[in-house]
């Protein structure tokens, strides 16, 4: 059942020892709260938020092996089509950073004298948070055969256990319809490469679209008398593929939605047989081979899924996630086609048709968020190399970028002395995100991942509940905030600040509750401020809720000092 949060704007401070109760029932918002937001944003005048924007560059020649030794000063960097200067550098080279002192680097090494599995887990990474790694095994079984999953698992295994470095996390997740998360983010790549073993048991779904391919094909080849009698057919094969792929999209556009507030670098390594860009491409140009009617093509555009990639892509882009893609056919041969449909038919031609639909896809996802595709091959672990190099040696430039209009900007990077065979990859777009749509992602990241960050130093508490008439509950939660920590402007014989909390709540279903925004104005008076330095300021949120255990997570943005503190606690609402 969905959690539920409604706050309402109806304000009363009680001066406690220099801590200020605010309570929040639910009820209608009131007028009061919009003119006195109005007043703050006022007072404190326009507040300019900097963000910076990472984009890690992949440089390699032409036989793929990584050029080390550059700088700063090697790069152009490229904002819709406009210079800006690169004011953060981070360069890494088999997996140290480059001009870090050695002995302060921990060594990727386990630690026999540690129990297995958590070896890893005792060292401490030194890597900043903005360049540690948070990697998805994303299983497509929607999309996959048993067997093609399965041997692409068993390379996947010997991948994780010789690649994954110390303070990566790697997360397990699969689509069956739904997304499944199998484990959660761990810093144990052990435990993620015991837990695809369960995997192999799992029904996957691809068998029953090749069975509907090819029984497509056998009518248009052999029962059909003319392009009217199937063209309907085709077409109704062509909106099922639709909006299986409507829901598939979908799903993988949710789960990198969701890593938005998570920092550093993000990847997704995508298992699947390829996704059509456009559904049933194949059989239209089976019909129109077939009878001589090439208008029925037209049909290919109407079913066209380019503007979902798109949207895929650019909020990959926006989220800091590169996709690794792998295409588990392998080698590829003829599907349907038998030597007298080849033949008759040009069936060599429309499986290559099918190959391309469904791998061009998988390159798309792989190239504009500077990835690699894994296509045509039976053994993947060569490629898999490749994509573990990416994530020891790469090159990170940081430029600041002034988070308001949320737009989508392309980016371009290149060598200022051009070199032959030199190759950059890298994700060719970012969104300046406004700040308070970055809470909001910090929030849910802290909800879904326990992520924390809290430089605030806030924390969060819940007190008993009160069961309604209704059978919900008033759930009291205290936000303390250290008065200490908070940046505050002195006028007119106060001190004065502004918080914002950002809010959500989770329950063990997966049902959430949309992010509140919740502003705070801070009054201290100018004769109490030594003391109150030393004191919480308490800020009570009541939250109706349903029964059942719940996750709540909040975000403290002071919106003066721009800092945050990001918590999250476990309630038991009835329980």
């Amino acid at each position: 059942m969905l959690p539920t949060a409604r706050f309402c704007a109806t304000y009363r401070s009680v001066s406690v020892i220099l801590c200020w109760l605010v309570v929040l029932l639910a009820g209608p918002a009131c007028a009061e709260e919009n003119d006195e937001s109005a007043e703050q944003e006022s007072f404190f005048g326009e507040v300019v938020d900097v963000n910076l924007v990472n984009v890690e560059v992949y440089v390699t020649d032409k036989q793929g092996h990584r050029i080390s030794g550059l700088t700063k000063d090697d790069f152009v960097l490229e904002v819709d089509k406009t210079p800006v200067a690169i004011t953060n550098f981070y360069a890494v080279e088999n997996g140290r950073p480059v001009g870090v002192d050695a002995h302060a680097v921990v060594e990727t090494l386990d630690r026999p004298d540690l129990p297995t599995p958590g070896r890893r887990l005792e060292a401490e990474d030194s890597r900043p948070e903005d360049q540690q790694l948070h990697l998805i095994v994303y299983i497509d079984n929607f999309n996959l055969k048993p067997f093609s999953r399965n041997r692409v698992l068993r390379n996947t295994r010997t991948w994780l256990r010789q690649n994954v470095q110390l303070g990566d996390k790697v997360m397990l997740v699969t689509y069956e319809r739904s997304l499944h998360v199998r484990h959660p983010f761990t810093r144990d790549p052990e435990l993620i490469a015991n837990a695809t073993y369960e995997l192999e048991d799992i029904s996957a779904h691809r068998i029953h679209y090749e069975s509907e391919r090819r029984q497509i094909m056998d009518e248009i080849y052999n029962d059909a008398e003319n392009a009217q009698s199937i063209y309907g057919r085709v077409r109704q094969y062509a909106e099922s593929i639709s909006n299986d792929m409507a829901f598939t999209l979908d799903a993988l556009k949710d789960q990198v939605d969701s890593l938005a507030g998570l920092p550093g670098r993000k990847a997704i390594l995508y298992v699947s047989e390829g996704l059509p860009w456009s559904p049933a491409e194949d059989a239209f140009h089976a019909v129109a081979q077939q009878f001589d009617q090439t208008s029925v093509l037209m049909e290919t555009h109407r079913f066209d899924l380019n503007r979902k990639y798109q949207a895929l892509i650019s909020t990959a882009n926006a989220n800091r996630v590169t996709f690794y893609t792998i295409d588990a056919a392998g080698l590829r041969t003829y599907t349907y086609m038998d030597a007298a449909n080849q033949t008759a038919g040009g069936g060599a031609n429309i499986d290559q048709i099918h190959f391309s639909n469904m791998q061009n896809t998988l390159r798309f996802l792989a190239e504009e968020t500077g990835g690699i595709a894994m296509l045509n091959t039976n053994n993947f672990l060569p490629m898999m190399e490749r994509m573990g190099d990416d994530f020891r040696s790469y090159y990170s430039l940081g430029f600041p970028a002034v988070g308001r209009s949320g737009r989508y900007h392309r980016i371009r990077v290149r060598l200022k002395e051009d070199r032959k065979g030199v190759r950059l990859r890298y994700r060719e777009g970012f969104r300046d995100k406004p700040v308070n749509a970055r809470m909001t992602e910090a929030t849910l990241a802290a909800l879904h991942y326990g992520y924390q960050k809290n430089e605030l130093g806030v924390e969060l508490q819940a007190t008993k509940a009160t069961r309604q008439e209704d059978g919900q509950y008033l759930v009291p939660l205290v936000v303390s905030i250290p008065i200490g920590q908070l940046a505050l402007l002195p006028q007119e014989g106060m001190h004065r600040g502004r918080v914002k909390l950002f809010v959500a709540a989770k329950d063990l279903d997966g049902g959430v509750a949309p992010v509140q925004e919740v502003p705070v104005p801070i009054d201290i008076p100018a004769s109490d401020i030594e003391q109150a330095k030393g004191q919480y300021y308490q800020y009570t949120l009541t939250m109706l809720m349903r029964k059942g255990r719940q996750v709540v997570s909040v975000t403290a943005r002071d919106e003066i000092g721009a800092t945050v503190g990001v918590v999250s606690t476990s309630v038991g609402v009835g329980v």
